[in-house]
């Protein structure tokens, strides 16, 4: 599917589409923040695939490996978790420095992960038009230049959450609130000690949704008509 992004004033590539949505020299990145179970990860690559432009989730993770060296599975195990200095960072208000990542005695260290997957999120932002699922790639892209960034959030009701997760069977019935819970807990942790903020602030977002009401294919029509408020049309 080839999608041509215009504005009121200028059309951009009106006779082809040349490797994704852009609007002059910037790209179009959506950001999902999502709620274990909520159907975020779904959303963003339907949204992606109707608008023609890649998806980003743990895909990410083989990026990160292939950009620092380090095998994949450490970067699995730090994934969306906070670093082991939550308690202190929380009383402190501090948040770990953005700067380039380390190639010394703290290579695997869960914060220096942590630059060199920003790193290739910023990279992915500036290259390509794209759709990345959490990670605090909000956070990571917010001064990037050269973008037009959406930021969404998308939640759901529980009872809505484990009905969605019973049906992949990830779990037996009984543990699966226990284990939404879990997941939502390390989510919000990881967001809180990468940025400072708060995972579900309305303030970090430009646009939330809930999939108990919008479902899927509501939740990616939102999306889309969101973009076009934001004076692209698709």
């Amino acid at each position: 599917m080839c999608v041509i992004i215009e504005t009121e004033k200028q059309q951009i590539n009106g006779h082809a589409c040349t490797g994704g949505i852009h609007m002059g020299d910037k790209k179009l990145v959506i950001t999902i923040g999502r709620q274990y179970g909520s159907g975020g990860n779904e959303i963003g690559r339907k949204l992606a695939g109707e608008l023609g432009i890649d998806f980003y989730d743990k895909n990410i993770l083989r990026m990160n490996s292939d950009e620092s060296g380090i095998k994949e599975s450490y970067f699995h195990l730090a994934d969306e978790k906070a670093g082991n200095r939550l308690l202190y960072r929380i009383i402190s208000s501090m948040t770990p420095e953005m700067r380039g990542p380390s190639f010394g005695s703290d290579l695997i260290s869960a914060d220096n992960l942590f630059r060199f997957q920003s790193e290739v999120i910023r990279k992915l932002a500036e290259e390509q038009s794209c759709v990345i699922v959490g990670r605090c790639a909000d956070y990571v892209l917010e001064d990037a230049d050269n973008i037009e960034l959406v930021r969404i959030f998308i939640y759901s009701d529980m009872d809505a959450r484990i009905r969605r997760i019973k049906e992949k069977e990830l779990y037996a019935p009984e543990d699966i609130k226990k284990n939404v819970k879990r997941i939502d807990k390390e989510r919000r942790n990881y967001y809180r000690y990468y940025t400072g903020r708060g995972w579900a602030d309305p303030e970090n977002y430009d646009l939330l949704i809930n999939t108990s009401t919008a479902g899927i294919k509501g939740s990616v029509r939102m999306i889309e008509e969101y973009i076009k408020i934001r004076g692209y049309k698709i």
